[in-house]
């Protein structure tokens, strides 16, 4: 079996989150591989950027997780390791790249995204990303 690490980003603007279409019409978070020479927020924060074109900055980590699949491309199983990041968008502008076989994608409310969202452990992620979000989001709102 072929092991991945990636990583990638839980992106919230306000109360609402960044979720992509792919060209399977799953939707799912922004995330990609990491190569030798990358480190895990760095590739969280570019696939951000590549995928859905949004300028995002990482708040803090929103922990792992792991899934397998057969690629067919590939001819065998893959399993993807993920470290995701919790992380905050400067506004909603979102650009979804077909290049990258994404299909659409935006910002949604939070209830909304999560009805939408293809796969129970992404939804999952989200509440948990969420409530770290709005944890960052009122100790901002007390500092001084």
């Amino acid at each position: 079996m072929l092991t991945r690490n990636c990583a990638g980003g839980i992106v919230f603007f306000e109360n609402k989150v960044l979720i992509l279409k792919n060209e399977k019409s799953e939707w799912v978070f922004p995330k990609g591989a990491i190569r030798s020479e990358d480190s895990p927020d760095t590739v969280a924060v570019s696939r951000v950027e590549l995928e859905a074109g949004v300028n995002a900055k990482i708040i803090c980590s929103a922990g792992r997780s792991n899934y397998e699949f057969f690629s067919i491309t590939r001819q065998r199983p893959v399993c993807n390791k993920i470290h995701w990041y919790v992380m905050e968008a400067k506004d909603e502008t979102c650009v979804p790249n077909t290049a990258q076989n994404f299909l659409d994608g935006g910002f949604f409310p939070v209830e909304e995204a999560l009805e939408m969202t293809t796969y129970g452990q992404d939804k999952s992620l989200l509440m948990v990303s969420f409530q770290k979000y709005r944890e960052f989001v009122r100790e901002e709102l007390f500092t001084f």
